[in-house]
């Protein structure tokens, strides 16, 4: 079960578009946008695999069941590789570079090679019937 790595609100600045082929053009995720230091949260419970500077970003990459790894940047970090956490655990800060000139955070989220729309990993709530209206047997 996940939730939003950031408090509300949490606009979509721009959304997942996955590449036609591995090596494509895409958005491999979804930026939100979120005031600058605002917490980033672990969307769900796991492993931190990997937490510091990739090309002078700060990215936390936490490895999930089912073999799902999210992956949040750029932010200040403030968990280590190897630390478990849980949903809502705050890994970093909101930092300031991407989506100028506002801020924005990239949430990015993939199981083995496949890359996943993170918003897909959402709990929305209950699961509610509606009435078909067909005939009733």
């Amino acid at each position: 079960m996940f939730g939003w790595p950031l408090a509300s609100p949490h606009p979509v600045v721009r959304p997942f578009r996955p590449p036609a082929n591995p090596y494509g053009p895409g958005h491999r995720g979804v930026d939100l946008g979120g005031p600058v230091d605002g917490e980033v949260l672990a969307a769900g419970d796991g492993v931190v695999l990997f937490a510091g500077p990739i090309a002078g970003r700060g990215v936390v990459s936490v490895s999930h069941a089912g073999g799902v790894r999210t992956t949040y940047e750029p932010l200040t970090v403030l968990v280590a590789s190897g630390q478990r956490v849980t949903r809502g655990t705050v890994v970093g800060r909101l930092a300031a570079g991407h989506c100028l000139p506002e801020a924005c955070l990239h949430w990015g989220a993939r199981r083995g090679v496949e890359y996943l729309d993170p918003l897909g990993l959402l709990s929305t709530g209950r699961l509610r019937l509606k009435p078909w209206g067909g005939p009733v047997r």
